[in-house]
């Protein structure tokens, strides 16, 4: 008996509902396998639903027309409108790995008026297109567009052509360009009304950058070409790039971008969502072929583990492959389509040893699954997504289908169909992501060309390097070995030879060390395959050794800057960049929970990214990244230098080095290694004197620790980085349990100075708000402070301007993206005159801008949904104090003035934030 077989059997032997647990229980099956044969018992009509919580089934015999007080609360009241559904709601991870970017979403296309400008960031594949689809159908369910279209543009498509994207993006007139013989609107009229998606918008040139964000300031434009005339478009933009936005966009741009989603990595999924993408995704292609799917337990495992680099757009990639070769291989069963381990491409095979190394992963996995999954058509329409890359344009399995009938009918054995089949699925989707440009490399060659064919590449590119002297471009393989399986394919399969024109006879005498090599790479051919490579092959090599060897040898050396921490090398990148206006600089930012395996693919693309023929200098700070440099060069034939310690002064002269054109990467490395600052020597310490090791470090101090003072350590890092000051970190932390906290930095850092929303009296200089939000004074103040290791306290002669709400609201302005200063100043500002009424506070200036930069940065959190949290003791300790009653007054004025009301963390942070400023008084 089939496990569906017992569950409807126990069904029907009961004379009530029952629920998924009680079945799961009684019978000893996972719950999530008897949810899933109980839904396919209710779509083939023999059980039914009943709606509730918990959900019950029930056999269709034991049906009455008895109506109970269940059945009743589910009648819907026809007086009440429908809720409309989410396109969310299905989403896998929405309740978990989605939940805040979900949240995010919802928030931006519903914030009043028309909704807010959103960045989706991620890695390639990790879902931005399928995300901004989502929104955009949110957005039309939700009545919040009126123009229904998705209009979507590819900023990488013309990023080598300013003009022509520009011409795209806000359309031209006629005479505007060689060419425009006519006005043309661009895709920003197209979308007005509605939502513009510009994908890898980290593509646009700057002045596209600030084109666009004048628009999102102003909504107004002006076509290519125009001198006087505006046109006005009322468009919310969804932007998405792969890159970080702090290091490849202006910082004006960002600024006017009040959401930014980030979308997770596949890895970072848990194994539950990993498991259910992969059936979504395997249910899509039931659809297409309207068979039953069948994988067996190690193709499961194999498939989740051959995600290496691609996210859930390779998840999606290699499922197509694995299931159009077992769609041809099941050609002749109507109903069913089986998916075996052996059949599998020798690459998704290699995932089944990756997963295995991750034990905890597959124990979790193993607990998920059976040992045959099957995967049914669930009859949902499926809507091609024209801008996803990682969709086919049409239905490869009709293709199949068709081919493999009329071959059949021309007498040809299964075998033989087969393989010129399969040939054709590798051309197709070859050329498929070849156009669309998704990772040309070695590890997405494996599922394009059999292995065999990958290393006899490897081989040639050996022998032309080393024994040749041949440049070899990052092309080479890609580009060598799909010409390679299909001659191969062509000599196995009988297929006649190609004729050479004499034409290209002709053109190739031109090349004769580029036909030599041709006639070098036959001799291996003929060795590996034992056969005869007729004479016209060794044109068709020779012409691709000309068209793979005509690209410019040489140019800059490219710099690579890596470091520890979210913003150091970016920052020293930034500065250098602003100063010598270079284009061959890379910041690589590596977080310290960052893997180094995941670091080293990170910095291979950097280092491709700058690559110009002639090198890279990686200069690194530390740690497992001084290592990188040999590991690099075996990846990607891109000779690597590394220099660690790096500081802005050595970035600064690595720029000015490798400036010209054919600069040598051997003398700026070391050149660079000898170099020891453009400032005089320090003093060494006087006899007798220990000199302290430890970091330099600046204190911001808010009440949460996130919100002030993530904007005051913004504002430091800025400072510090235009003075070239690369020595001094800047740390947040809380006012709750400071003291602790401060012991702990002590062992590491040296603590120079403080600022934020008050003194905690260290013995160092602080810095108050008033005094650091000065503009050129503040930050003249603070350098004084740095400048002088000794006596780091200097007092202010000066006395601080009067904090008025023009100033406080300037304050917010500065810092605060999502809330409009002007308008809700006067209301924070009565609502601190509430709170020390009540309290019977003494607000100063500089407690009162403390009070209202806080109240801003929670305002700020609850509109993002991005709550502040609190531990179960200190909740406790909340309620239980007289704070919820002294804050009811001014939190009521708030919900009236904002319709907004604070959580209980926001409220128990706004009571540390006045106690603290009461025991400094």
């Amino acid at each position: 008996m089939t496990r569906k077989e017992k569950i409807l059997a126990y069904v029907q032997a009961k004379n009530k509902a029952v629920t998924t647990k009680e079945i799961a229980d009684d019978l000893g099956i996972l719950r999530n396998n008897v949810s899933k044969e109980l839904n396919v018992l209710v779509r083939a009509g023999q059980l039914s639903k009943i709606a509730g919580r918990p959900v019950k089934y029930q056999s269709l015999t034991d049906k009455t027309d008895t109506v109970t007080a269940e059945t009743v609360s589910k009648i819907p009241d026809p007086t009440e409108p429908p809720l409309k559904s989410s396109i969310f709601d299905t989403m896998i991870g929405q309740k978990d790995s989605l939940k805040t970017q979900i949240e995010q979403a919802k928030a931006a296309i519903l914030y009043p008026p028309h909704g807010l400008n959103v960045l989706i960031t991620g890695p390639t594949g990790s879902g931005k297109t399928y995300f901004a689809n989502a929104m955009h159908q949110f957005a039309i369910n939700q009545a919040m567009v009126e123009n229904k279209n998705f209009v979507t543009f590819n900023c990488a498509d013309y990023a080598h052509n300013p003009q022509l994207l520009m011409s795209h993006l806000f359309g031209y007139v006629k005479g505007a360009f060689t060419g425009a013989q006519e006005d043309r609107d661009g895709l920003i009229q197209k979308a007005d009304g509605g939502i513009l998606f510009l994908d890898e918008v980290h593509r646009l040139p700057p002045e596209g950058q600030e084109m666009i964000f004048y628009f999102m300031d102003h909504g107004t434009y002006s076509k290519l070409g125009e001198i006087t005339k505006v046109h006005h478009a009322d468009v919310r933009l969804i932007c998405a790039t792969t890159e970080d936005p702090e290091s490849s966009l202006l910082k004006t741009f960002v600024r006017r971008i009040p959401i930014t989603i980030q979308m997770p990595q596949f890895e970072a999924r848990s194994v539950r969502e990993q498991l259910a993408l992969l059936k979504r995704l395997l249910t899509l292609e039931a659809n297409r072929t309207q068979k039953n799917i069948t994988v067996t337990e190690d193709v499961v495992k194999a498939l989740l583990g051959s995600v290496t680099f691609g996210n859930v757009g390779q998840l999606k990639s290699n499922i197509q492959l694995v299931c159009a070769q077992g769609f041809l291989n099941s050609v002749d069963q109507a109903e069913q389509i089986n998916l075996k381990f052996e059949q599998l491409p020798q690459n998704i095979k290699d995932g089944m040893s990756r997963l295995a190394s991750d034990r905890v992963r597959l124990g979790k996995l193993s607990q998920l699954l059976e040992p045959v999954l099957l995967i049914q058509p669930d009859g949902a329409a499926e809507s091609i997504n024209e801008s996803d890359r990682y969709e086919l344009p049409y239905n490869l399995y009709e293709i199949i289908g068709n081919k493999a009938a009329l071959l059949k009918e021309e007498g040809l054995e299964q075998g033989a169909i087969n393989n010129f089949i399969m040939t054709d699925i590798n051309v197709h989707l070859k050329s498929f992501y070849r156009d669309n440009k998704i990772l040309r490399t070695e590890k997405n060659l494996n599922e394009l060309v059999d292995q065999d064919t990958l290393q006899l590449t490897k081989n040639i590119m050996q022998m032309l390097k080393k024994d040749c002297g041949y440049h070899v471009g990052e092309n080479f393989i890609y580009a060598m070995s799909l010409h390679l399986s299909s001659f191969i394919k062509r000599v196995q399969s009988g297929r006649p030879m190609r004729e050479v024109s004499d034409d290209l006879v002709a053109m190739v005498k031109d090349y004769p060390a580029d036909l030599k090599l041709a006639e070098k790479i036959k001799a291996m051919l003929e060795d590996h395959y034992d056969f005869i490579v007729p004479a016209s092959e060794v044109y068709y090599l020779a012409v691709l050794l000309i068209s793979l060897n005509s690209v410019p040898k040489h140019g800059k050396v490219g710099v690579v800057v890596a470091a520890h921490g979210n913003h150091t090398a970016s920052s020293m990148v930034q500065v250098v960049t602003e100063l010598l206006n270079v284009d061959n600089l890379a910041a690589f930012d590596m977080s310290l929970e960052m893997s180094p395996t995941v670091a080293l693919n990170e910095i291979i693309a950097k280092v491709k990214q700058v690559d110009r023929g002639n090198g890279v200098l990686l200069l690194v700070d530390m740690g497992s990244l001084s290592t990188f440099s040999a590991k690099i060069t075996e990846e990607t034939d891109i000779k690597v230098k590394t220099i660690d310690m790096v500081t802005t002064a050595m970035v600064l002269e690595a720029a000015r080095k490798t400036a010209l054109i054919d600069s040598d990467l051997e003398l700026v490395y070391h050149e660079l290694n000898e170099f020891n600052g453009y400032s005089r020597k320090a003093e060494e310490p006087t006899q007798g004197e220990l000199e302290d090791v430890r970091q330099r470090a600046i204190l911001a101090l808010c009440s949460t620790g996130k919100g002030t003072a993530e904007k005051i350590k913004q504002m430091l890092d800025e400072i510090l980085a235009d003075q070239l000051i690369d020595d001094v970190s800047v740390l947040t932390m809380s006012v709750v349990g400071m003291n602790d906290k401060i012991s702990e930095l002590n062992e590491e850092y040296r603590i120079i100075a403080t600022t934020g929303i008050a003194d905690p009296n260290l013995g160092v200089p602080y810095i108050s708000l008033e005094e650091l939000f000065q503009g050129d004074r503040g930050k003249r103040q603070l350098i004084e402070h740095l400048e002088n290791s000794q006596t780091w306290y200097v007092e202010s002669k000066t006395p601080a301007p009067k904090v008025d709400q023009t100033a406080a609201a300037n304050y917010l302005e500065q810092y605060y993206t999502f809330i409009n200063p002007k308008k809700v100043i006067g209301v924070l500002w009565q609502y601190c005159d509430l709170l020390a009424k009540e309290r019977q506070l003494k607000l100063t200036d500089a407690r009162r801008l403390a009070l209202i930069m806080h109240l801003g940065g929670a305002i700020e959190r609850v509109l993002l949904s991005a709550p502040v949290t609190l531990t179960e003791e200190q909740a406790v300790e909340f309620e239980q104090s007289d704070w919820p009653q002294a804050l009811k007054l001014a939190d009521e004025y708030l919900e009236a003035k904002l319709n907004l009301k604070f959580p209980s963390a926001e409220a128990y942070y706004i009571a540390k934030l006045v106690d603290t400023e009461m025991v400094e008084s």
